[in-house]
C-alpha cells in the first residue's frame, strides 16, 4: 500500500470517527431530553387503550427507573435518527455521483416518515391485537391481570420497534439500487424468501391466530411491492443513461 493510500485511509477512518462522535453526542442530548419528557409521555400513555384499562404495579426497586432510561433512550433514538442517517449519507457521498448525491439526501426526510408510520402501525394496530389476546388467554384462565409497568413498555416496544424498521424497507432498497447493489430482477427472485420472512415476522409479533397473522402480513408484503416498485423507477432511469452515455462516448 502506497503512502497516499494510507493518508486516504486514515482520512477516511478520522473522518468515520468525527461522524461518530456527533451521533453520540446528539444521542446524549436526545437522551436528556428523552428523561425530561419520559414522565408525560408514560403518563399519556398510561391514559389511553389498552393501559387505561390495568393497574399498574413495579416488582423491584429498579423497574421505575429502568422504565425512565428507557424511555429516555427510545426518545433519544428517534432525535438522532435523522441526524444518523444525513451522516451515513454524508460519508457515504463521495463515492457517489453529482446526480446521486442529490437525489439520496431526499432520503434522510422519506426514511424518517417511514419510521414514524412505522411506530403508528406498530402502536395502533399491531401492539392492541396483542395485548388484547394475551389478556383475553388470562381471563379465559381465570387468572388476576397484574402487570408491571417495565414490562408492559417491554413488551410495546419489543412490538413497535421492529415494524419501525422494517418500515424502512423502501428506503434500503432504493438506496441500494441507486448504488447499483440492487436491482428489481434481484428483488422478483428474491419474492419468495421475502414474503415467507414477513409472514414469520407477522407471525411472532402477533397473536397466534391466522387472522391476526394476515392483518399484519398484508401491510408489509405491500411494502415490499412498493419497494421494488421503486427500484424498477430508479434502475430504468439508470439504463436510460446507462444507454444515453453509450450512444455518445461508446462509439468514440
Amino acid at each position: 500500500m502506497s503512502t497516499t493510500e494510507e493518508m486516504s485511509l486514515v482520512e477516511h477512518l478520522t473522518e468515520l470517527r468525527k461522524r461518530i462522535m456527533w451521533v453520540l453526542l446528539v444521542l446524549v442530548i436526545g437522551m436528556v431530553a428523552g428523561l425530561i419528557a419520559a414522565r408525560p409521555i408514560i403518563r399519556y400513555l398510561k391514559s389511553i387503550p389498552p393501559a387505561n384499562g390495568i393497574s399498574w404495579n413495579v416488582f423491584s426497586p429498579w423497574d421505575a427507573l429502568r422504565l425512565y432510561m428507557n424511555f429516555g433512550l427510545a426518545v433519544g433514538l428517534l432525535i438522532t435518527l435523522p441526524v444518523i442517517m444525513y451522516h451515513v449519507w454524508a460519508f457515504v457521498k463521495p463515492g457517489l455521483r453529482e446526480e446521486e448525491q442529490r437525489a439520496s439526501v431526499l432520503y434522510v426526510p422519506y426514511a424518517f416518515g417511514l419510521f414514524i408510520l412505522g411506530l403508528a402501525f406498530g402502536y395502533f394496530v399491531v401492539f392492541p391485537m396483542a395485548f388484547y389476546f394475551t389478556s383475553s388467554i388470562s381471563k379465559s384462565l381465570d387468572i388476576n391481570e397484574m402487570y408491571g409497568a417495565a414490562q408492559y413498555f417491554t413488551f410495546m416496544f419489543n412490538i413497535v420497534l421492529p415494524l419501525a424498521c422494517v418500515f424502512e424497507m423502501p428506503i434500503v432498497v432504493m438506496f441500494l439500487t441507486k448504488i447499483r447493489l440492487l436491482n428489481p430482477k434481484r428483488l422478483h427472485k428474491m419474492r419468495r424468501y421475502a414474503y415467507m420472512l414477513m409472514v414469520i415476522l407477522a407471525t411472532v409479533i402477533t397473536p397466534p391466530d391466522a387472522i391476526s397473522a394476515i392483518l399484519v402480513s398484508i401491510p408489509l408484503i405491500i411494502l415490499y411491492e412498493f419497494s421494488v416498485f421503486m427500484s424498477s423507477l430508479i434502475y430504468r432511469k439508470q439504463l436510460a443513461k446507462d444507454a444515453a452515455w453509450e450512444l455518445e462516448y461508446g462509439a468514440k
